[in-house]
């Protein structure tokens, strides 16, 4: 089956949000003015694929997944609210092993009644219409994204590269050099040392999402001893690329003690960064906003 459909972007962009994110049973709060704008991007980009795909002698459904409205407790916790962060942290940590002990919640969160159509156009295909389509289709993407949003690319890796390395450019460039967040990041960095925790980076940028990527790169290496086809450690990541992670399979018994100590780093983190948050979240937040404007994410 051709994998080619858009993630959403909170899942491939806004790493660092994601030690505040999810909650299942939430109340929904309205979608930002830049989250319609670049909803209807999506929906530009897949007009003008589908077009281009008829041009090429395919069938393809411009389709655009809808991400469930952001609830007001997620909101809350994306502006850094206190409250609203150790709840989240007191039972799922960073979000990480979350997962693996909350299965049906997870699948819950991410289930969706939509179906793409063009799964059952693809799989209608013989091998050399299929890879026929394939070839269209990667020019198609391109052709869209040129079109729409002005920008050379390669392949969807490309695009996500793209927008990833836009994002990190524009939280370093405005957040580090930002007095206020440099002075709330050193006392926080103070703070986590104190409670024994080894910090390197200690501007603001890299300590937002310290706890996430340490507990996800423990997740990441999990899976990787689970496999013998990839190296054991993960190589670095230049400047623009997506990064390969391997998920375990964990039993939420086997997950339960790795949830625990990611509870408790969590919690650590979140006192010592109790002034840091509500400074830092809302203006990554803006950046991420515009970034998904942008690039129709």
């Amino acid at each position: 089956m051709l994998t080619r459909f858009p993630a959403t972007a909170a899942a491939l962009l806004a790493l660092a949000a994601l030690s505040g994110c999810g909650g299942a049973a939430e109340t929904a709060a309205p979608p930002s003015p830049s989250a319609t704008a670049a909803m209807d991007k999506k929906h530009q980009l897949e007009a003008t694929k589908a077009d281009c795909m008829k041009q090429q002698g395919f069938k393809y459904v411009a389709f655009v997944y809808q991400d469930p409205p952001e609830s007001e407790e997620s909101r809350k916790r994306s502006s850094g609210d206190y409250q609203e962060m150790r709840k989240f942290r007191e039972k799922y940590g960073f979000g990480v092993f979350r997962e693996f002990v909350y299965p049906e919640e997870s699948k819950s969160e991410n289930a969706t009644p939509e179906t793409n159509p063009n799964g059952k156009i693809q799989g209608s295909l013989s091998k050399a219409q299929f890879k026929a389509y394939e070839k269209a289709m990667t020019v198609c993407e391109a052709t869209s994204y040129k079109q729409v949003l002005g920008l050379d690319v390669k392949s969807q890796m490309d695009y996500l590269g793209q927008g990833k390395k836009a994002r990190d450019r524009a939280l370093k460039s405005e957040l580090n050099a930002d007095p206020q967040l440099v002075q709330l990041a050193s006392a926080m960095a103070t703070c986590l040392k104190g409670k024994g925790y080894t910090i390197g980076d200690t501007t603001p940028v890299a300590l937002s999402d310290r706890g996430w990527r340490e507990f996800f790169a423990q997740m990441d290496k999990l899976g990787r001893a689970q496999r013998d086809d990839v190296p054991d450690v993960a190589p670095p990541v230049k400047e623009g690329e997506i990064a390969m992670s391997y998920w375990p399979t964990l039993t939420p018994q086997q997950a339960r003690p790795y949830l625990n100590k990611e509870i408790k780093a969590a919690l650590d983190d979140i006192e010592c960064g109790k002034d840091f948050y509500p400074a830092y979240k809302p203006k990554e937040s803006a950046i991420q906003q515009k970034v998904n404007e942008q690039f129709g994410m």
